[in-house]
């Protein structure tokens, strides 16, 4: 038996220009996400404060906006000699796991940008489709992205409950870089060791064959404050990442806010102890 067919909203406008400091402009499609990330997901939160959602349940039972290719048709050429990129997506995921009618809808909109030699770049916890091989209908320029921060199973049924296994998440990118396509991850929300504790240094040996490696801190939590060093943690694994991914040759950015400048040169001359990575991170005062 097929799916069920998601339920169909409309809107007026779909491209905007993001503001944030690694994407130019973003779309998003859908409305609420299948995941249900619990983090908690900061698109989630936004969307109740606005009167969007009425909770969680509503943010899990994702709307398509119907719409989305005539509204693309319209603002391409209005916007066209603006935009470098286009974001999939903010606050939504572009390839929802086990959803196809999510995954088509994609499809159709990066071929779209595409057509206009406009690139896309997404980010997803679902599976890239093996159609992104398709050189002639899609363009080779685009960037395709994960959220990687466990490899744990324990941490992804904890945190991101209905997204695809990370194994699988990590092999459908793999395909694509292994096809010569541009392949990122993101690893954000990272968690300090008192919400997860385990081995930064796995996650990124696991996914180093990536092109870039996005690192963020975990937010919206209040368990984060909770844990005394903190600020010395993510100052010590951006610097880290920033390292392992400069020896690779591996673009890296490191997100706002995640390294705490004014702590940073409080510790000057700053002694780090770590074994085992995030497990017996420790700060030497």
């Amino acid at each position: 038996m097929g799916q069920k067919s998601l339920p169909k909203i409309y809107r007026k406008s779909l491209l905007y220009k993001s503001g944030v400091e690694y994407a130019d402009f973003g779309l998003n499609h859908i409305e609420g996400c299948v995941h249900g990330c619990t983090y908690p997901c900061y698109a989630m939160m936004l969307k109740k404060r606005c009167g969007q959602i009425k909770d969680y349940e509503d943010w899990c039972t994702p709307k398509i906006v119907a719409n989305a290719l005539e509204l693309l048709d319209k603002e391409i050429p209005k916007y066209k000699g603006e935009i470098n990129s286009v974001y999939l997506c903010f606050s939504t995921d572009p390839f929802m796991y086990r959803l196809e009618e999510v995954n088509k809808l994609s499809l159709k909109i990066i071929e779209r940008l595409n057509r206009d030699n406009i690139k896309s770049v997404t980010i997803t916890k679902g599976i890239h489709s093996k159609e992104l091989l398709d050189y002639k209908r899609y363009g080779e320029n685009n960037e395709y992205g994960i959220t990687a921060v466990s490899l744990s199973k324990d941490f992804h049924d904890r945190y991101e409950p209905f997204s695809a296994p990370i194994r699988e998440r990590i092999k459908a990118l793999k395909r694509l870089h292994d096809a010569g396509l541009k392949t990122w991850v993101s690893m954000e929300p990272y968690p300090t060791p008192n919400i997860f504790a385990q081995n930064i240094y796995e996650i990124l040996e696991t996914v180093s064959f990536v092109d870039k490696i996005v690192f963020g801190k975990w937010n919206y939590n209040g368990l984060i404050s909770s844990f005394k060093d903190y600020k010395s943690f993510y100052n010590y694994f951006s610097n880290e990442v920033i390292d392992f991914c400069q020896k690779r040759n591996i673009n890296v950015h490191i997100k706002e806010g995640t390294i705490d400048l004014e702590e940073y040169a409080s510790r000057s001359p700053a002694k780090y102890s770590v074994r085992d990575g995030d497990l017996l991170f420790k700060f030497a005062y």
